[in-house]
């Protein structure tokens, strides 16, 4: 486990590297092999619980500052499409860190240390981490650093909006009914797994889409509508 690499990555060296070894422990780590400590030092769940506390109000921060025009509603959405797993997760493999995630043998085995949810609890735990270890002066910059590109690369609100919801108000305010969204097809192993989802209006089809979960196929499959041409003429 290169922990070397994954503090260069971030910027920031730990005093105490207990509390890094423990936000790189995933639960079923924990369970297999410390069974006998403590239940809040077996594992990272307590601290991915605060590190997502702690992402949102810096991320909230840093919105503030990139989109000084944007109301609450638009903030709110734009956070929730930044701070969702999809995203933690490729941040958390930009920064390596699945090369320094703990995991028991079976999540090993079924390749864990590849999967989008246990990534993005991870680097709660680690944002977490970093808060503990060296204060909120510290953990700022960190996230900044990782989550800048994010707001610079394209400063459109459209970029991070949520897509469901922006095709939803779409579709509600022309047409007064609700897309839905229907799984057409899940294939691929279990630690790997594609799906396609089909989004609707009144039972016709806008989109089709994959995605590595339904949430982010349905993400996908928003995104298409708006922007296709079956999309245009919403």
């Amino acid at each position: 486990m290169n922990f070397e690499r994954l503090q260069e990555r971030l910027g920031y060296r730990f005093g105490d590297r207990a509390i890094l070894l423990q936000s790189m422990t995933h639960t079923s780590y924990g369970h297999e092999f410390l069974h006998d400590k403590p239940i809040a030092m077996r594992d990272n769940e307590r601290l991915e619980f605060l590190g997502d506390a702690i992402l949102d109000v810096v991320v909230s921060d840093l919105l503030l500052e990139s989109f000084p025009n944007a109301n609450e509603g638009q903030l709110s959405k734009m956070r929730a499409a930044v701070v969702n797993e999809k995203t933690l997760a490729d941040v958390a493999r930009g920064i390596a860190l699945n090369e320094c995630v703990r995991l028991g043998k079976g999540e090993t085995q079924t390749g864990g240390q590849n999967k989008p949810s246990i990534l993005s609890s991870t680097f709660e735990a680690l944002i977490a981490a970093i808060y503990l270890d060296g204060g909120f002066n510290a953990v700022y910059p960190v996230v900044r650093h990782l989550f800048g590109p994010l707001f610079t690369v394209e400063r459109d609100l459209i970029a991070f909006y949520d897509h469901k919801t922006q095709l939803q108000e779409i579709v509600q305010a022309r047409w007064k009914v609700t897309p839905t969204y229907h799984l057409l097809n899940a294939k691929g192993p279990d630690h790997a797994k594609t799906f396609e989802v089909e989004v609707r209006m009144n039972g016709r089809s806008l989109a089709v889409a994959t995605g590595n979960s339904k949430k982010e196929a349905e993400q996908n499959a928003a995104r298409a509508a708006i922007d296709s041409a079956t999309g245009s003429v919403l």
